[in-house]
């Protein structure tokens, strides 16, 4: 029994970048081998196992057979007799196809067959083989790393595999979840632009999000968007919420908070008017589609209705800024509203020329959500319903008084 570490945390070391989560080969071993030492079986479609002591995953040496289309079509074939060699053959990229002894001082031996650290050093992503076409998850895997080592470029070769792969069809076989799992992670990239533009390159995006994809060539109005082209301007805003360490929920929505541009008729560009509406619109079919969770679809479809309305909030008064804060649910959930306002940051500074600007609208209307909740609304309810009113009269009363102190400290 031989055991190597390999992928990601080799990759890692001999960029000098802290290592994240280690995974290891073994080697003339068989399944019952692995028992008897004590680690314990967790693999469904093929042996791996779990260290008895650190919980790390050790899977057998594989090799794979491509069974039919898409993600789940393979056979593996996991024995005793499949080399380190073999094993490495079968993985995605070069630089993740590395494997190495782990010594107490570092990586000892190591052992490169695929000339992986030949195309770290010339900053390339590059195939492994002609077996990347059997996996269309290794498009979107390539795309992720993309924007994880944004300098890197991906090599011409491997591009002209992905679209040869998208041209085939193999991209409309990813089921929806898989989708989600690739995105949401390259969304939370260095730079997440990098993973768009190479799906865009190699003819994926077109499938998996025509929404996005359609906002390239689509102008805007150069007063408010210096670089005019949509879909520009959405790979600053991401980068830009990249920039400004935001989470997940916020990412997605800067992701779809201008799709309705991409369905502006051509006769009113480069306006677009009522685009919020119908980016909102869109964007509940691209998340019912990709099954996008909750958190992420309900902030992410209040940025798209309501971005131009907070944009445009320093110029309402009190009553109007109250009624924004109903419509953004903001009384009822402060906490997602502060990613509201975080995310039309994003867009505002996703701009040329704007990127080192200031965004007064998100404390102005902080102050202004902080005031509305410190409105005792049970007692001027109790008076309202002392007085003989009910039901929307109450509401009303305590709109008003939420209107005042919004007043009051403006």
């Amino acid at each position: 029994m031989q055991i190597y570490l390999v992928g990601g945390a080799v990759r890692d070391q001999l960029l000098g970048l802290p290592m994240q989560d280690r995974d290891w080969v073994v080697v003339g071993a068989t399944p019952e081998e692995m028992i008897a030492q004590g680690f314990l079986p967790v693999g469904r479609d093929f042996p791996v196992f779990l260290h008895p002591r650190t919980k790390e995953e050790y899977a057998l040496a594989r090799t794979e057979r491509k069974t039919a289309r898409g993600y789940h079509g393979f056979a593996f074939h996991a024995a005793a007799d499949v080399t380190l060699e073999q094993d490495l053959a079968r993985r995605d990229l070069t630089i993740n196809s590395i494997a190495a002894q782990q010594g107490p001082t570092g990586l000892t031996v190591i052992f490169d067959p695929n000339n992986g650290r030949k195309d770290l050093a010339d900053r390339v992503l590059r195939h492994v083989s002609d077996a990347f076409l059997e996996d269309p998850v290794r498009i979107l895997r390539l795309a992720r790393f993309a924007a994880r080592f944004y300098d890197f470029s991906v090599a011409a070769d491997t591009m002209s595999l992905m679209r040869r792969m998208v041209a085939d069809g193999e991209v409309d076989a990813l089921v929806p979840e898989r989708v989600w799992q690739e995105l949401s992670r390259g969304l939370m990239e260095v730079r997440p632009s990098r993973m768009f533009e190479v799906l865009r390159e190699c003819g994926a995006l077109g499938v998996l999000l025509p929404e996005v994809d359609r906002l390239w060539g689509v102008p805007q109005r150069a007063d408010h968007h210096p670089e005019v082209d949509t879909g520009v301007h959405l790979m600053m805003v991401l980068d830009m919420a990249a920039r400004l360490g935001a989470p997940l929920p916020v990412r997605f929505a800067c992701l779809g908070h201008d799709l309705g541009k991409g369905t502006t008729p051509a006769d009113v560009l480069p306006r677009h008017i009522g685009h919020e509406e119908r980016s909102a619109r869109l964007l509940r079919q691209v998340c019912q589609r990709l099954r996008v969770p909750v958190e992420c679809a309900e902030l992410a479809e209040v940025v798209a209705r309501e971005h131009g309305n907070i944009h445009r909030s320093g110029e309402l008064g009190a009553a109007a800024l109250v009624r924004l804060l109903e419509r953004c649910d903001a009384i009822r959930k402060p906490q997602r509203f502060a990613q509201v306002l975080l995310a039309c940051e994003c867009d505002a500074r996703g701009r040329l020329g704007a990127q080192e600007s200031a965004y007064p609208q998100r404390e102005r209307l902080g102050v202004a959500l902080s005031a509305a909740l410190s409105v005792a609304t049970e007692g001027i309810a109790r008076t309202a319903q002392a007085a003989g009113r009910q039901g929307p009269e109450v509401g009303e009363a305590i709109r008003r008084a939420r209107v005042a102190a919004v007043a009051a400290i403006l």
